[in-house]
């Protein structure tokens, strides 16, 4: 069915701006006379005024809401929904915001609301923006009449989640960037330096010492060879992709990467930060732990993490404890079993999993920038080494030669 931009006139007299979808022009113009507004003006919406949307699409279809503007819709919607009713603390967000992408998938929202559906129903026309978990709190919050409360709570997960994505992203980028230039230095060196170097040592009737013939040896296969280099690389990373797609190979690198020394407990406590965290939102916002695990499920990457957070399921549904689930899986950290326990036991499980996310939140933190003051200093000290080797290997024959004739 098409959308129509409209404006009317409210009950209370105010002007409305919206858009809603609808069989026909008299479909929509009734759908807002049912509701006593006045319509003004009526039109189809044919993508926003077509400029608009454009602008709204990306290469792939529509844009959805990232990460950081679903966390402000949700952050400004919970301020405003305290003081203003939601239809129009809908509008305000989406005519407040710049980007035209943003304001379309708020106008559909808005659309639905207007056309009588409940907040979470409407957010299903735009199921790419607002995840299944979302839609189910925010189903929660209306159905218990305390949506300002939960969509405060939810503010406060996504944006304890995008900082806790900030904080990964800043531990591991520093030393990426520092490997690949080291890579890239070490490469220049070999292909581009060594090779000029090495010519002036062709009318020497004189061995090479080990150290630079093996480092000739190498530079010359880099320098011809690069791009066959190039290229099984680039295989190599096809293939590994096309394993990955396997459902048994992809678990079984999932479960490698848990067990590495740093990485691997990287993975755990994020996931375990972000599962405390979000089952203490659901708890305090009354929604079912089952439910909103089901929902959690399928936004894991790791398959290892999936298939516990699967198990926990069955075992819960099967009668037994949240905290025993979370104990049978192996992979959660025993702190936050026993903070679970210890909150089920007392009736406050949904601190106890805030103090659980705080602490792990805390030991990644620590953890983290541990690691990383050891990591920075190895990645500098085998770069030098490797450089320091490259200049070895070309002072030597020159150390040689000039042996040679104060002979």
């Amino acid at each position: 069915m098409p959308d129509y931009a409209y404006t009317a006139i409210d009950p209370k007299g105010r002007e409305k701006t919206g858009r809603l979808t609808a069989a026909s022009d008299d479909a929509a113009r009734a759908k807002l006379t049912e509701r006593n507004f006045y319509v003004v003006k009526m039109q189809a919406a044919h993508g926003g005024t077509s400029k608009q949307a454009r602008a709204s699409a990306g290469l792939f279809g529509p844009k959805k809401l990232s990460s950081k503007e679903l966390t402000l819709f949700t952050r400004q919607l919970s301020s405003l929904a305290q003081v203003s009713p939601l239809e129009e603390a809908l509008r305000l967000i989406g005519n407040q915001n710049e980007k035209p992408h943003v304001q379309q998938r708020i106008a559909t929202v808005h659309g639905g609301v207007i056309e009588g559906q409940r907040l979470s129903e409407a957010m299903r026309r735009e199921p790419k923006s607002f995840p299944p978990l979302y839609r189910a709190m925010i189903a929660a919050g209306e159905s218990s009449g305390t949506l300002p409360d939960i969509t405060e709570r939810l503010a406060d997960l996504l944006e304890r989640q995008a900082e806790l994505r900030g904080k990964l992203i800043g531990t591991l980028a520093y030393p990426a960037v520092l490997a690949l230039v080291s890579i890239i230095v070490v490469a220049l060196l070999m292909i581009a330096v060594v090779p000029k170097v090495v010519e002036q040592f062709d009318d020497v009737n004189q061995q090479l010492p080990l150290v630079t013939r093996i480092v000739i040896g190498i530079s010359g296969f880099l320098a011809d060879w690069w791009w066959m280099i190039a290229i099984v690389l680039g295989l190599a990373a096809l293939i590994g992709w096309r394993a990955l797609q396997e459902p048994r190979i992809k678990f079984r690198f999932d479960g490698f990467l848990l067990r590495l020394p740093f990485f691997g407990r990287l993975l755990r406590d994020l996931h375990a930060a972000r599962l405390a965290r979000t089952l203490s939102t659901m708890v305090a916002s009354r929604l079912p732990i089952i439910e909103g695990l089901k929902l959690t499920t399928n936004t894991i990457h790791n398959s290892v993490l999936r298939k516990a957070s699967e198990d926990m399921v069955e075992a819960i549904r099967g009668g037994g404890s949240l905290s025993t689930a979370l104990k049978n899986t192996g992979v959660f950290p025993p702190m936050l079993v026993y903070m679970t326990s210890s909150g089920e036991a007392s009736g406050q499980l949904d601190d106890m999993l805030a103090r659980a996310a705080g602490y792990l939140e805390r030991e990644f933190d620590n953890f983290s920038s541990t690691a990383l003051s050891l990591l920075e200093p190895l990645i500098i000290v085998a770069l030098g080494g490797l450089v320091a080797l490259v200049i070895l290997a070309i002072l030597l024959p020159i150390l040689q030669l000039q042996n040679l004739a104060g002979l």
